[in-house]
């Protein structure tokens, strides 16, 4: 992702800058996809898996990047699996 976009973008919830996701952290969600464990904020299933992911800061929610387009709508946000 470029960085000056990576520099705007924002979390639409709380504000609080984003990170591009590394490979461990979009193992864990892909991983938490597969066993159909992981919601969207709106309670809806992910039922697809990642490819690139924006965390925020608190690494709690993070939001898909599909086809070089991050999908940052509130209810989009996916709660993301606790580090171990």
């Amino acid at each position: 992702m470029d960085k000056q976009l990576l520099d705007i973008l924002v979390c639409p919830v709380s504000g609080a800058s984003l990170s591009m996701a590394d490979a461990g952290t979009l193992a864990a969600v892909n991983a938490e996809i597969d066993q159909g464990r992981a919601t969207y904020a709106d309670d809806s299933h992910v039922d697809q898996r990642i490819q690139a992911l924006l965390i925020t800061r608190d690494g709690l929610t993070g939001y898909r990047i599909d086809d070089g387009i991050p999908i940052m709508l509130p209810e989009r946000g996916i709660a993301l699996p606790a580090a171990p």
